[in-house]
């Protein structure tokens, strides 16, 4: 699959770059990014803890829809 990455507030699918394999991006704490993916992709993540996700649009947070 591709992993794609963009920049900003809001998400803006123009805006992104697709990450070839093995590729990595590194932000700073606070940066304001989304990301999707294209196909079944494995995604591994590093971080420093501790951290979290936020989600610029409160509603897009699967964590507070109900569940059905």
């Amino acid at each position: 699959g591709t992993f794609v990455m963009g920049m900003g507030e809001k998400f803006d699918q123009s805006a992104g770059r697709e990450l070839a394999v093995g590729s990595f991006a590194v932000m700073p704490t606070g940066t304001r990014h989304f990301a999707w993916t294209k196909g079944e992709t494995i995604v591994q993540l590093h971080g420093v803890g501790p951290w979290g996700l936020t989600y610029v649009n409160p509603a897009d947070d699967p964590r507070k829809k109900p569940s059905e």
